[in-house]
């Protein structure tokens, strides 16, 4: 399949599980990860949450609650899911949600350690982006 690396199995199955808002995915090489909608929003890989280089990541919050409404299939290395939040920009290939269903200690580690750092709450509503909004004029 494109777009995977050579050591990522393909993916056999992709279930989203609304009521427990966890996306579950099964490879080929029997591995099978749940990933809670949260985590992949807060690493959801758009420029949006990454920024544009290293050190430019937004740190996401208030996206406990969030959901996936709608998922788009994008060639055949990945998908692109739509949030409750309104966020669709992120692409998550086959590569990257095996990246985060291994990695999830690691990464919720991480994003603790990063509220704690910015000394925000997990749960705290995302400040208004100060004039960095892509692609929006409104004047109202």
């Amino acid at each position: 399949m494109a777009g995977l690396r050579n050591e990522t199995p393909a993916p056999e199955s992709i279930t989203l599980h609304g009521q427990s808002r966890v996306l579950e995915i099964g490879f080929a090489d029997g591995s099978s990860f749940r990933i809670p909608f949260e985590l992949m929003r807060i690493y959801s890989p758009s420029a949006e949450v990454q920024g544009h280089g290293p050190g430019q990541e937004v740190l996401q919050t208030g996206k406990r609650e969030v959901t996936v409404v709608d998922m788009e299939p994008v060639g055949n290395y990945g998908v692109k899911p739509v949030f409750s939040d309104g966020h669709d920009s992120g692409i998550f290939t086959w590569d990257y949600f095996f990246f985060l269903g291994s990695k999830q200690a690691e990464l919720w580690e991480d994003y603790e350690r990063r509220l704690k750092e910015a000394g925000v709450d997990r749960d705290a509503p995302m400040a208004a982006a100060g004039g960095h909004v892509h692609g929006h004029g409104c004047s109202h």
